[in-house]
């Protein structure tokens, strides 16, 4: 048995829809960090656990206006397809939140925690990131 052929053509709404992932982080004033010692210098500041994630904040004090965000899944949180998850949905809530609620000149890495950053409910993470926020900011 053959399968079906593809059409030929695409339909018109096809081309008019929006790629899922329209806003990149590296986008404006959030840049992912990169060196170590960006995550290291986060390391010994501001710290707010949640259920989801632990969030580490850092004021650098600097004209930069960028906010750098970085994210961090050790092997306790589970194998690669585990970290990979957990690493995709903190990078999606850092996305919608920090735009509009992290501080410009700030520095943020969110740490996965282990089954519950890649099963908790996206809206209660987003919940999370911004009540993490305001304890950091408050």
């Amino acid at each position: 048995m053959k399968p079906p052929k593809a059409p030929q053509s695409i339909p018109n709404d096809a081309e008019a829809t929006p790629s899922a992932v329209s806003v990149r982080l590296n986008d404006g004033h959030v840049q992912v960090m990169k060196a170590r010692n960006q995550y290291l210098a986060c390391n010994n500041k501001l710290r707010q656990g949640t259920k989801a994630f632990l969030l580490q904040a850092r004021n650098r004090r600097d004209d930069d206006p960028t906010i750098n965000v970085g994210f961090t899944c050790s092997k306790k949180v589970g194998n690669a397809v585990a970290r990979n998850r957990a690493k995709r949905r903190l990078r999606e809530i850092a996305r919608l939140t920090l735009p509009d609620h992290g501080i410009k000149g700030w520095d943020y890495v969110l740490i996965g925690r282990k089954d519950v950053t890649a099963m908790r409910d996206f809206d209660q993470m987003l919940s999370d990131l911004k009540w993490a926020l305001g304890k950091v900011h408050g």
